[in-house]
C-alpha cells in the first residue's frame, strides 16, 4: 500500500471530524486509515515516491522518486501567490472572500484570505488556535492585494506560518495579550477560537512516524504517543511512502517530556 493523501478532518460547514490517510493498492483501490484520537498505529513506513492521482475515485500509481509528487503530478495553486495581479489567465474569483486573522501559539500571527463560505473551515485546516473575521470583500484579487498590503504594513503579521512554528507551539498558549493589542487596531466582525483535544504539556519530538496512540490532529499535524513520549508527524511528510502493516522496531528520539523527574 501507499500514502495517497491525507484529510485534516474538516468538514465544509467548520465542524471538526475524524482526520485520515488515503492509502491505495497496487490495483488503484483507495482505503482511508481512521486518525481518531484512541486509535492505535502499527504501520512502518518503507520507501517513499511520487503518490500519483486520483481520477474518478481510483488511484493511478507513478514511480518517479520525487515526493511527494513529481513534476508531472505536482499541483500549484498559483492564487496562493496572488498579491492582487491574478496569475492566471483569466481570473475566476467573482465571490465574497474573507480577509481574517489567525493567531498560532504562543504569538505568531497570520494575515488570510479565504472564501466567506469556507473561512472557519480554512481556519481549522491551518490549525489556527483563535482567529479573527476583519472584513468581506467582494472577490479575491482584491482581498489578496489587501492581505499582501496588512502583511507589508503591520509589524508582526505575517501571511504565512511554517508547519515547524506551528508544531513548536502545539503545547503553548495563546499570548492573548498579544492577540489583543493586534485586533484592537481592527473592527472584527466576528472572533473563533478554537479546540483541539490536545491536551500536551510537553512539546512533542518532530518525526516521521505511523506507529503508536492517536493523541491528536490539529491542522495537518498529527500528534502521537509511544512509549510515554509523544511526537508530531506532518501528514504531508506522509505522502509517497509505501506502508506495511507492522509495528515498527526503529529506535526513536525520546520526547523531552519522557524525562521528567
Amino acid at each position: 500500500m501507499q500514502i495517497v493523501g491525507y484529510e485534516t478532518g474538516v468538514g465544509t460547514d467548520g465542524d471538526p471530524g475524524p482526520a485520515g490517510l488515503l492509502v491505495a493498492d497496487r490495483d488503484g483501490e483507495i482505503e482511508r486509515i481512521d486518525l481518531s484520537p484512541g486509535h492505535t498505529l502499527t504501520y512502518d513506513l518503507d520507501e517513499r515516491h511520487c503518490a500519483g492521482t486520483i481520477h474518478d475515485g481510483a488511484h493511478i500509481a507513478c514511480s518517479e522518486p520525487a515526493a511527494p509528487y513529481c513534476e508531472a503530478h505536482r499541483d500549484v495553486w498559483v492564487c496562493a501567490r496572488c498579491t492582487g495581479t491574478c496569475l492566471k489567465d483569466e481570473m475566476d474569483c467573482h465571490e465574497p472572500h474573507a480577509i481574517y486573522l489567525a493567531a498560532f501559539a504562543p504569538a505568531r500571527f497570520k494575515v488570510g484570505v479565504t472564501r466567506l463560505w469556507r473561512l472557519e473551515t480554512r481556519l481549522r485546516e491551518q490549525g489556527a488556535d483563535r482567529a479573527a473575521h476583519v472584513r468581506t470583500v467582494e472577490n479575491g484579487r482584491i482581498a489578496r492585494e489587501i492581505e499582501a498590503g496588512l502583511a507589508a504594513d503591520v509589524d508582526g503579521l505575517v501571511d504565512r506560518v511554517r508547519v515547524p512554528t506551528k508544531r513548536a507551539g502545539l503545547a503553548a498558549t495563546v499570548d492573548a495579550a498579544a492577540w489583543e493589542r493586534l485586533l484592537d487596531r481592527f473592527d472584527a466582525l466576528e472572533r473563533f477560537t478554537f479546540e483541539y483535544g490536545l491536551d500536551l504539556t510537553d512539546r512533542p519530538m518532530a518525526e516521521t512516524m505511523l506507529t503508536g496512540r492517536v493523541v491528536g490532529t490539529k491542522g495537518r499535524l498529527l500528534v502521537l504517543e509511544r512509549a510515554g513520549s509523544t511526537y508530531a508527524v506532518d501528514l504531508r511528510d506522509l505522502v509517497g511512502h509505501e506502508v506495511a502493516d507492522r509495528r515498527s522496531e526503529r529506535d526513536l528520539q525520546a520526547s523531552l517530556g519522557a524525562f521528567g523527574g
